[in-house]
C-alpha cells in the first residue's frame, strides 16, 4: 500500500443559498452541494480526475479527503 494522501477540503454553510459550498487549493477543485455527503461525492470525482496532472506521485487507492465544516451554531428553540 502507498503512503496516503490526504487532502482537506474547507466547507462552510452558505444559509441564503442553502448549500455547503467547499474548497481544496491542493486538488485545486470547488463545489457546491446540499449535503457534505454530496459535497465529498463531487470534490472525489474532481479529485481523481486531476490527481494524475497535480499529483502524478499520489496513489488514487490511497487518496483520502478530509472535510472541516463550519456552519453557525443554532440556537434552542423556547
Amino acid at each position: 500500500m502507498s503512503k496516503p494522501t490526504i487532502f482537506t477540503i474547507s466547507a462552510v454553510w452558505d444559509e441564503e443559498a442553502s448549500v455547503w459550498s467547499g474548497h481544496c487549493d491542493d486538488i485545486p477543485a470547488a463545489a457546491d452541494a446540499s449535503s457534505l455527503d454530496e459535497l465529498l461525492a463531487k470534490m472525489s470525482a474532481m479529485a481523481l480526475d486531476v490527481l494524475p496532472d497535480n499529483h502524478p506521485d499520489a496513489d488514487p487507492a490511497s487518496l483520502y479527503l478530509q472535510i472541516t465544516a463550519l456552519r453557525e451554531a443554532e440556537p434552542a428553540s423556547a
